[in-house]
């Protein structure tokens, strides 16, 4: 037997090879693929400069160079979330910038100029009709103070200057996304819905002709409507319409010729949530032959899609990811984002075999093999005899380990959305964790994606149930099978994950100790303060409000701080317009008058979710030190220094 030389401390405290500053310093958020000809563009997300978004392109000869000079932040606020707020035409740029909402030109590497004046409107999803001169996006308009945003599909002018924010095509609906034009220019889809539903409960499909000056004619709809979600219709070259639908019960593809058919029943997701503009999860290399992305019990599949003799064949591709987004065709390749468990987030080019080629990495860092915690698909049972999913990643470290019989804290991560899910992508975020001697649980509990509409819906009427009690039995089945110590379960979340989080550790004693990261404390509050897109997203979550008002009370953890016994720590973004910082400090009150270890830690310049490096170090820091205190370990190589009330 080989003698073990490795250093022995106890979980939690091990040195690290992942810092704070590694995270932040050496690595981007990607994505806003785009290709124009050879070119190919994407966004960086940059924390080391305030969370500027930044366009960059990459020339043929591999030379990459920011196209958006400082300081332009390539953002939109549609939805708040934004999505697909630039678009390039032969090497000119339009672009949504996050300060003024206005839309610009960029031509030839000169300096950006507005072709939308000053006014309270937001643009996305932008579209070139290139034979018209115009742009047509979505666009969310303000200006009325006394009623909600409107939403509408508007066309504007190429050079500006668009006096009026753009000229209505579309109106009526309370969202629009998607418009897509025909590859003859004679047609335009668009996909919309109305409260109280979200784009992946209930949405319709749109299809109209485009008269000689412009308009819209003969609009009718083609797909959706009730309990029918249509998602990203797209033209084939030949003028083919094409859609994601999850009539069936999952997101399969399908076309219209002239009914629609399905392309290639599956049980598996051929689309995501839609909560940004611009997904993109197949492409056309021919009439009828596609590349495409799908999903399986978290994991991501890219495969060739393509019609035969006998009808539609689907050939799997051996490449290293098992996540992918943001396809984009050049050529007979696709450029796409993609991720794996031992790599990061990257910008890479596929071949229709899948040779693959990498563009650009995310991260500069690499971290040794000895070092990555790799993680395992778990499934668990819950309530009702279901089963959930999660990834569990185990500690890590070549140079320490832990003291013989002693197990690890576990730490269970919560997404956001809810209608969000976890994947296996590198996150150093998570290697912070587990490098240092805490295991991590990424849970995606009954209500994510990627699983089924069914699913999906497990969340319906259930928010604060039903996560909760996949994330409860989620940490109880990995500590009851000895790799977690069930006294030092810890639970964190950001936004939706943040409510998960409170919820657990009021209504539970299962979790010793938890983070909110903005989350939500008061979901009668959420539902009467938060921004169009989601305002009535509770209606289905838990209940039409305020007929539903009882209930909301009941699944508030702010009601019920009496029952709440375990240290809670707070994070929370000053300029949050969807789960405003009032929230956090009114569950912060409650749990320091309880004589509890708590901390609220907020930033100026931030909403919802953090974007400054400074501003992410300090939240990774801090909730690794409130863990330390809770569960009596000393970190190693992070500044301690957060300000924890222990008494009130």
């Amino acid at each position: 037997m080989t003698e073990d030389h490795r250093t022995v401390l106890p979980y939690g405290a091990w040195p690290s090879p992942i810092t704070a500053d590694t995270i932040t310093a050496g690595s981007v958020g990607l994505g806003g693929v785009t290709v124009d000809g050879p070119d190919v563009y994407w966004l960086e997300s940059r924390s080391n400069e305030g969370g500027r978004s930044v366009l960059v392109r990459l020339a043929p000869d591999g030379t990459a160079n920011d196209v958006t000079p400082p300081p332009f932040n390539v953002r939109s606020r549609v939805h708040e979330y934004g999505g697909r707020c630039h678009a390039v035409q032969d090497g000119t740029v339009y672009f949504s910038h996050f300060a003024d909402n206005r839309l610009y030109r960029q031509m030839n590497g000169q300096e950006p100029q507005p072709i939308t004046p000053e006014l309270e409107v937001r643009y996305a999803d932008l579209e070139i009709d290139l034979s018209r001169g115009r742009l047509i996006a979505v666009r969310e308009d303000h200006r009325e103070h006394d009623r909600e945003a409107r939403n509408e599909l508007v066309a504007l002018q190429l050079g500006g200057p668009n006096p009026e924010g753009g000229g209505v095509l579309a109106t009526g609906a309370d969202f629009y996304a998607s418009p897509r034009l025909s590859p003859d220019g004679h047609q335009l889809t668009w996909v919309e819905w109305n409260h109280p539903n979200m784009p992946w409960d209930e949405t319709r499909l749109m299809l109209a002709q485009i008269a000689a000056d412009g308009s819209l004619s003969n609009v009718q709809q083609v797909a959706g409507g009730k309990n029918e979600s249509v998602q990203e219709p797209r033209w084939s070259p030949g003028g083919v319409l094409h859609f994601v639908s999850d009539r069936s019960g999952w997101w399969n593809l399908y076309r219209l010729k002239p009914d629609a058919q399905a392309l290639y029943p599956l049980d598996a997701e051929f689309s995501t949530p839609q909560w940004q503009f611009g997904s993109s999860n197949y492409v056309f290399l021919a009439e009828e032959r596609l590349m495409c992305a799908y999903h399986q019990k978290g994991r991501t599949h890219l495969a060739r899609l393509e019609f035969q003799e006998s009808g539609w064949k689907l050939s799997e591709l051996a490449t290293p990811f098992t996540s992918a987004a943001d396809l984009r065709v050049q050529g007979q390749q696709v450029v796409l984002r993609a991720g794996a468990p031992n790599r990061a987030p990257c910008i890479a080019r596929l071949s229709v075999s899948g040779d693959v080629e990498i563009l650009h990495e995310s991260s500069t860092f690499t971290l040794p093999p000895a070092d990555l915690s790799v993680p395992e698909a778990v499934e668990f049972p819950t309530e009702g005899g279901r089963t959930a999913h999660a990834f569990l990643y185990l500690p890590r470290n070549a140079e320490t380990r832990a003291p013989e019989g002693e197990k690890p804290p576990l730490l269970v991560m919560i997404h956001g959305g809810p209608t969000g899910a976890t994947d296996a992508v590198l996150d150093l975020s998570v290697q912070f964790w587990t490098s240092r001697g805490v295991a991590v649980l990424d849970v995606n509990y009954g209500g994510s994606t990627g699983f089924g509409r069914a699913y999906r819906q497990r969340l319906n009427g259930e928010w604060g149930v039903v996560d909760v009690q996949d994330c409860v039995n989620a940490a109880l089945y990995v500590a009851e099978r000895g790799d977690a110590d069930i006294h030092r379960l810890a639970i964190t979340g950001g936004s939706a994950g943040g409510y998960t989080t409170l919820c657990a550790l009021t209504f539970s004693d299962v979790f010793a100790a938890g983070a909110s990261h903005y989350g939500v404390s008061d979901a009668e509050a959420l539902a009467q303060d938060t921004h169009k897109f989601e305002s009535r997203y509770l209606d289905s979550m838990i209940g039409p409000y305020p007929q539903e008002k009882a209930r909301y009370q009941a699944r508030s953890p702010i009601h019920f701080t009496e029952q709440l016994k375990r240290p809670v720590v707070f994070f929370q973004g000053l300029e949050d317009k969807v789960v405003p910082p009032d929230q956090a400090r009114k569950m912060f009150e409650a749990v320091r008058s309880r004589g509890l270890p708590t901390a609220l830690v907020e930033f100026e310049g931030e909403g919802h979710g953090f974007r400054r490096a400074e501003n992410i170090k300090r939240a990774l820091e801090g909730e690794l030190e409130f863990y330390g205190q809770v569960f009596g370990f000393t970190p190693s190589g992070i500044t301690l220094g957060l300000d924890i009330v222990l008494s009130p």
